[in-house]
């Protein structure tokens, strides 16, 4: 919840941060190059959760990847809260190095406090989703206000405390976790412990360089190419990498089943989230510069928009835990790919609503803020037919010996999403045309698409999602 708190606190105000111009305290960038570094910076976060399971499988253990992530994060954070523009990558940086941390792992580490017979699975992860959104509305609430009316490094400053709460109730009450993540769950020998740690030396160092490269202006990157370049090599890396673990796993018939279901839900999680992430680019802007945000005398901070969908999982996620508990002991629970084309669908919808809302702006009104609500409300209820579902379904079809992998690998699903919304946003909505209606429709026409081939290929997939499970069950 408190690792939310901050990472949402600071997201919401990431691209508004950076279209500011220098007199307001901004960094001035172009609305393409923000939506490209907004791209990237969350598509790091996630791409690096792979390498956080990788480190934690091997090196470190799950509790401790979560403890020295958040750790790093909080730096992050403190960082930010500089008020100099030099400081600002690195700020960045970090957070994105601890979030690959922790991310991962703490969402496997909810799957292993139940068995494959628990049904209360789905639920428990649709509870902790709950959690991570009570984060979401305190960070959006505080840092959007913060920002508002005291700055935003000073937002930046409240996310670093917010880490750093979470930090101290996790140590507190870190022995009710038992010996779950205690330690790595593949034996390294000694010399790959050693190769691992020279191989983890040698990036920071380079990371470091790089970085210092491009703060002296010896190394200029165009960041809209480097987005789209980055777009297809997260894809080729997942690509390789579930392969690997496919073909050289020694996984069994049932196993390699499970994997090609559990494909089907990572294509589905790439898909969805390249449009449900335009809500930090496109929606975001689309809030600041095109929505009446007076209410009377008082103006809604921005960021207080990016609360809605975390508003709507918390009052919403009780009833679908109780719905896929009750539709389980009916024998009517639909399989997860159909869970996920659902989802996808009901995301599509919310973008014919903001395509109307987008059309209505463009002749220089600002339009009513419910059209941003409306689209929140079923962004949200698209979310929660797929992500906690999809997360409950990498806990339960992956390989126990690739847990922390696999989980890690589909949040890279969550980068490639991330980069492909924030490319998306600047191809579309850039610094030609206010008018983003076309966006949306793009955005509508390839979501509709993507959710029938996944609900017709599920009905295939679905039966292989069991594949095993039965016999272990009998």
């Amino acid at each position: 919840m408190w690792e939310r708190m901050s990472y949402y606190g600071m997201r919401a105000l990431l691209v508004i941060f950076m279209t500011m111009s220098l007199q307001e305290e901004g960094l001035g960038f172009s609305k393409d190059n923000a939506y490209a570094i907004y791209g990237l910076y969350t598509g790091a976060v996630y791409f690096m959760g792979l390498s956080g399971g990788w480190l934690a499988d091997r090196l470190f253990g799950g509790q401790n990847a979560v403890w020295y992530g958040g750790i790093i994060i909080m730096l992050g954070h403190i960082v930010l809260a500089i008020p100099s523009q030099n400081t600002f990558f690195i700020g960045l940086i970090l957070v994105v190095l601890g979030t690959g941390l922790l991310k991962p792992n703490i969402s496997a580490m909810v799957g292993q406090l139940y068995t494959d017979k628990d049904a209360r699975r789905d639920s428990g992860y649709t509870i902790y989703y709950m959690g991570i959104n009570i984060g979401s509305v305190i960070g959006n609430l505080v840092c959007g206000w913060l920002a508002t009316n005291q700055g935003y490094h000073w937002a930046f400053g409240a996310a670093a405390i917010g880490m750093a709460v979470g930090l101290i109730q996790f140590k507190i009450t870190q022995y009710k976790l038992g010996t779950i993540a205690t330690g790595p769950t593949v034996q390294l020998s000694s010399q790959g412990v050693r190769n691992s740690w020279v191989a983890i030396i040698a990036f920071l160092l380079i990371l470091v360089a790089v970085t210092a490269m491009m703060s002296t202006g010896a190394l200029v990157i165009d960041v809209v190419s480097v987005a789209k370049y980055v777009a297809y090599i997260f894809t080729a890396i997942f690509v390789l990498y579930y392969a690997s673990i496919f073909f050289f796993g020694n996984l069994d018939a049932d196993e390699k089943k499970r994997m090609i279901s559990l494909l089907l839900i990572c294509i589905a999680s790439a898909c969805f989230w390249a449009g449900f992430e335009q809500a930090g680019s496109s929606l975001n802007v689309f809030a600041h510069e095109n929505t009446d945000r007076l209410l009377g005398s008082f103006e809604i901070p921005t960021a207080w928009f990016q609360s809605l969908n975390a508003v709507f999982i918390i009052t919403l996620s009780p009833f679908f835990a109780a719905l896929w508990i009750n539709l389980g002991k009916r024998m009517l629970d639909p399989s997860y790919g159909v869970k996920c084309a659902i989802g996808i669908l009901i995301m599509a919808s919310g973008f014919i609503v903001m395509f109307f809302a987008a059309q209505a702006a463009a002749s220089g009104l600002a339009v009513a803020p419910y059209w941003l609500v409306a689209t929140y409300f079923l962004h949200t209820v698209g979310e929660l037919c797929l992500s906690p579902v999809a997360l409950s379904a990498v806990s339960k079809l992956s390989p126990k010996r690739f847990a922390g992998q696999m989980m890690g690998l589909f949040v890279l699903t969550y980068s490639i999403g991330n980069v492909i919304a924030g490319v998306l946003a600047g191809s579309f909505g850039g610094e030609e045309s206010g008018d983003v209606s076309e966006l949306f429709m793009f955005i509508t026409t390839f979501a509709v698409s993507i959710g029938i081939i996944v609900l017709a290929l599920s009905f295939f997939t679905g039966k292989w999602e069991k594949a095993g499970l039965n016999k272990e069950q009998a």
